[in-house]
Parts: C-alpha cells; sequence; structure tokens
C-alpha cells in the first residue's frame, strides 16, 4: 500500500517513468541504456516501491531475459511493439475499448478530450495515439511529478486501467520472451499498488478484444 499522498505521487512519478521508459523506448536507444544497466542487477527490487513476494522472481526473470539468445530484446521489441506483422498484443486503449478494435477510437478521442480540457498538451510523432500504454505510464508520472493528485487519479480511473489489466494479460501470454513476460508481470503488479490507493472509482468498461 502506498502510505500518504505525497509518497503516493512520488512513488508514481518514479515508477510510472520506469515503465513508461520500456514501453515506449527502443532498447538501443541511447536515453535508455541506464535503465537496462539497472535491470541487469535484479537487486533493484528491493528498492521498488511497490512490493509483492512475486517481484524478486520477476526481477530475476528480467535480468535473465536482457540476455536472452533466442531472440535479442531489440528484435523482442520490434516484433511486439512496431512490427511489420500484426502486434501479439495492441497497446492501445482504444483496441480493447471500441467495438470495431481500431485506433482513434471513441476512448482515445476521450482521452483526447480530457487532456484539452485540462491544458495538458502531448506531443506524438506521426500522429500516434495517446493511448499507447507507455506514454499513459509516462503521463502519469509527469502529472504525479508535478503534484497533480485528482488528475493522476482521474487519467488512471477513466483512461488506462479500464483496459490495462486485459492488455497486460495477452501482453504477458504472448510475448515469448522472459523479459517482456517479466515486464507484463510486473507492470500488473505495480498498477495494482496504484490501484490501491485510488480516491476515484475505476470505470467499468466493456472490453472487445
Amino acid at each position: 500500500m502506498l502510505s500518504n499522498h505525497s509518497q503516493r505521487l512520488a512513488a508514481i512519478a518514479l515508477t510510472g517513468r520506469v515503465l513508461g521508459v520500456l514501453y515506449r523506448q527502443h532498447p538501443q536507444n541511447q536515453a535508455a541504456a541506464p535503465l537496462y544497466t539497472a535491470l541487469a542487477d535484479p537487486s533493484w527490487a528491493e528498492q521498488w516501491p511497490v512490493q509483492s513476494p512475486a517481484l524478486a522472481e520477476i526481477a530475476q526473470r528480467m535480468a535473465e531475459g536482457l540476455e536472452y539468445a533466442r531472440e535479442p530484446l531489440s528484435e523482442a521489441y520490434q516484433r511486439l511493439f512496431i512490427g511489420p506483422y500484426a502486434l501479439p498484443a495492441a497497446p492501445w486503449g482504444s483496441v480493447y475499448l471500441d467495438k470495431e478494435n481500431v485506433l482513434f477510437g471513441d476512448s482515445m478521442l476521450e482521452l483526447r478530450q480530457w487532456m484539452r480540457e485540462n491544458g495538458i498538451a502531448h506531443q506524438l510523432e506521426q500522429n500516434e495515439p495517446e493511448d499507447h500504454i507507455g506514454t499513459l505510464l509516462m503521463l502519469a508520472a509527469w502529472l504525479a511529478e508535478r503534484g497533480h493528485q485528482q488528475r493522476v487519479d482521474e487519467l488512471l480511473a477513466w483512461h488506462l486501467l479500464p483496459w490495462a489489466g486485459r492488455f497486460l494479460e495477452l501482453f504477458s501470454e504472448k510475448a515469448v520472451h522472459p523479459f517482456y513476460q517479466g515486464l507484463g508481470d510486473f507492470t500488473r503488479l505495480t498498477l495494482a499498488g496504484w490501484r490501491e490507493a485510488l480516491l476515484v472509482p475505476v470505470t467499468r468498461k466493456e472490453l472487445y478484444y
């Protein structure tokens, strides 16, 4: 359980940025290199703000996955997040929340409207949808860093948590790579910790994927 408000926001700021980088940044991106170096030593789990008995095993699995001989990490990232073939688990919310399983669906437009109403401007390359799992994790971190507790809770309860569980279930199941299987479990554990202290009820939405 993340105790008081300031500790909770600090934890979301740290954990959201770490997880966001792992989903958004290619492993060969130089800016992400220090993070992957840190993950190679599974003792980081002892300091993670959201604790669980399963975390040490997940950290070990991710560390071993960094040197997975059957598929280099960069190739796995390409397969899981870029293509060219169909992605095993689409990382965009509207794929799960729209009956047609499309990008830029109604749920993404609702997220964009919420961002406008709250004065949140987010620049993405190539007109990419804002409801990418990594983008939302980093946005939660950005809001937490600025002390916007109400906006953090709204983002999580309305725009991330309603579909993230389904994505992470598929992602862990279909990643076929120890690092990314561990990342899915790691993210699920962390989001459960975030959810415990939510002051806004998580919206129930029908999932179509």
